[in-house]
């Protein structure tokens, strides 16, 4: 029953994430691009409150972790062409739900190539955690995966250089967590970032840039839940301890290419999934590749028809047992 009512708030969180994005449009606030979800959770489906502060970032924004409390209250007006970075998740009956999407708000309903690029690096993070991630696997080996899949799309925009290091050596010295540097994911339940994450006989945290951040360090169980939210995000103050002087990092980082990026953002992608027992189960069904984005921005129906990505493992997206929302009043 527990994983049940887990599946259900978050398909319908990945509902309410659709049509926010149908509905978020240049020249908005970011809250009201909030208001959008929480009445829609709340309107259709009884959900009145939501599991945690909403995030909702826009350009420059979108690098701040935990953007959206009191001092920062999703209050910037959206611009034409920005990446849009929404966090959020219903809460049903006392369980919650902790869906991130990111997309492009531009007049086309278009990424940019360079978009593109980072989107698809977050986007590989995700495919390779959920292909890696069944019992016996170590959470801290998928944290790692995640960052190595980031760094690859970074080198492909010359921000990166390898410099005769292979992307494993560049993962060991800690370059990633320059980029990325929260944990890849929390336990999920009644709380957002749910307990057990470290617990007596279990690995310890890792005091390490960006291991540190990890929520837990566990060895993945059948029937854990567990979010998978890789990202990417150019993140000032972070960008410029790494350039400064007696930086390890400055022969692997093209300063010139990354100063192009300051006022990015950035990326997340945010599933929530369930360990089986010889895998694991998607149980969000946000549109996730970039055909599936631009085909919702576009107008497209929602959910598909046919599932065009079965390594996300999104197993009841075509299903017809979805809860499938009341037409809207707008």
């Amino acid at each position: 029953l527990e994983l049940d009512l887990i599946r259900h708030c978050t398909e319908i969180t990945s509902f309410a994430h659709v049509f926010t994005m149908k509905n978020t449009k240049p020249g908005m606030m970011e809250y009201q691009s909030e208001s959008l979800f929480r009445h829609f959770t709340y309107y259709n489906f009884g959900a009145r409150n939501v599991g945690y502060t909403n995030i909702c970032g826009c350009g420059p924004s979108a690098a701040v972790l935990h953007y959206g409390h009191a001092g920062a209250p999703n209050d910037r007006q959206i611009q034409d062409g920005e990446i849009m970075l929404n966090d959020m998740g219903a809460e049903y009956f006392c369980y919650g739900s902790d869906v991130t999407c990111s997309f492009p708000v531009s007049s086309n309903g278009k990424f940019t190539p360079n978009q593109i690029v980072v989107y698809e690096g977050v986007l590989s993070a995700q495919r390779k955690v959920i292909d890696m991630l069944k019992p016996g696997v170590s959470w801290v080996d998928c944290h790692k995966a995640a960052e190595g899949e980031i760094l690859k799309a970074l080198i492909e925009l010359d921000i990166i250089l390898l410099n005769s290091k292979t992307v494993e050596e560049l993962v060991e010295l800690r370059l990633g967590a320059v980029f990325m540097p929260h944990g890849l994911g929390h336990l999920i339940g009644i709380d957002t970032h749910d307990v057990g994450g470290y617990l007596p006989g279990h690995p310890p945290r890792i005091m390490q840039p960006g291991l540190k951040s990890l929520r837990t360090a566990r060895i993945a169980e059948e029937n854990m839940t567990i979010t998978i939210e890789p990202g990417c995000y150019f993140i000032k103050h972070l960008i410029n301890e790494a350039l400064k002087e007696g930086s390890e990092f400055i022969p692997y980082i093209n300063e010139k290419v990354l100063d192009g990026y300051r006022q990015f953002g950035g990326v997340r992608l945010e599933d929530v999934v369930v360990v089986t027992k010889d895998g694991c189960d998607n149980y969000t069904l946000c549109p996730r590749t970039v055909n599936e984005v631009e085909l919702v921005l576009s107008g497209g129906k929602w959910p598909p028809m046919k599932d065009d990505d079965l390594t996300l493992k999104r197993t009841r997206l075509t299903g017809s047992a979805l809860p499938m929302p009341a037409s809207m009043p707008f």
